[in-house]
């Protein structure tokens, strides 16, 4: 990683909930419907992929799917269908949410929340949870909310 630079100067690797870790580029190229050389700075995921592949395919997405289409994005409308609240990571008991350009992150179930402005600091070097009080609570609210538990993938692993 550090050879490649794969982190681009973001904080984190592949399985942290850092923007190193889980920032990626998605690269479109479909001539006559994809603006070449444009740009968009909607996040998404990969759970964005399915709704997106069976709008473009014609097909229903399934009701259970947790993504939206990036179809407009990809077509250079102005604005997304469908907006969401937040996207949500979670990796062996470690917990990530986004919510517009702020970023929680909490390392533990019972460590302190980090919050991150990503507009003005997309490498998550200072976190600003004390004077975000709100951010914290909403985050906090996701991370207890927001998932799924699952037997194959638990919050913590136990040994």
């Amino acid at each position: 990683s550090a050879f490649f630079e794969s982190a681009a100067g973001l904080r984190g690797l592949k399985q942290d909930v850092y923007e190193g870790g889980i920032r990626v580029p998605l690269v479109a190229r479909w001539p006559g419907h994809v603006p070449a050389g444009k740009t968009s700075a909607h996040p998404s995921a990969f759970w964005d992929m399915l709704p997106t592949f069976a709008e473009l395919a014609g097909a229903k997405t399934p009701k259970a799917a947790d993504g939206v289409s990036l179809v407009p994005s990809l077509l250079g409308k102005p604005a997304q269908q469908k907006a969401r609240d937040y996207l949500y990571w979670e990796f062996e008991g470690r917990q990530a949410v986004r919510m517009g350009n702020w970023k929680a992150v909490r390392l533990k179930p019972a460590s302190a929340t980090e919050v991150y402005d990503l507009a003005t600091d997309p490498s998550e070097k200072t976190d600003v949870a004390a004077a975000q009080p709100a951010i914290v609570r909403r985050a906090e609210e996701i991370f207890s909310k927001g998932r799924v538990e699952s037997a194959l993938f638990p919050l913590v692993r136990k040994s």
